[in-house]
């Protein structure tokens, strides 16, 4: 066990480990020396993206994986950069999976700011888009891979879908 010590920001009370304090650590403790980090953008389109980040071990081995969702709209930040924050997302996520920096959280600061933000906003607009042969087949893989919570969640307000869609995801 590393005694590494991660700088934290406080969010309404709780502590949460910054990103780039994980990829910091990562880099830094002896046991994932050689370790590397791989992302793959799985869906873009000029509202919205997905990322899957995947962390190998020195043999270049998959030891863990994160994904994440952005929408343009979302944020301020994201108008311009919702794919760069897509992928730091989705990077956090894989390496809170591989335990790195979850004391408290696999979320991240980030993360959790930007919902909170998402959450004191005022509602929009319905902008629910309808679910193509990519993210499915895209959805499919995750589930396989034991990520059916994240796909879930993507699902949910993001996406027009049939009952048929959903089932053939999660069957």
């Amino acid at each position: 066990m590393s005694t590494y010590k991660f700088k934290t920001t406080n969010i309404k009370g709780k502590e949460y480990v910054e990103v780039n304090q994980r990829v910091k650590a990562l880099r830094s403790i002896p046991s994932y020396a050689g370790y590397g980090i791989h992302t793959e953008l799985l869906h873009i389109d000029s509202e919205s993206c997905v990322v899957r980040a995947s962390i190998l071990n020195s043999e270049g081995v998959v030891v863990s994986q994160g994904m994440a969702q952005e929408d343009k709209a979302s944020s301020r930040i994201n108008q311009t950069s919702y794919v760069e924050n897509c992928e730091t997302s989705a990077v956090g996520r894989a390496l809170g999976f591989l335990g790195i920096g979850i004391d408290t959280s696999i979320a991240t600061a980030d993360e959790v700011d930007m919902a909170i933000k998402k959450q004191d906003s005022p509602p929009a607009a319905s902008s629910k888009r309808p679910l193509t042969q990519d993210i499915l087949d895209s959805m499919k893989e995750a589930v396989t891979q034991g990520k059916e919570a994240h796909v879930k969640s993507a699902l949910e307000g993001k996406y027009t879908y049939t009952a048929e869609q959903y089932e053939s995801i999660f069957q």
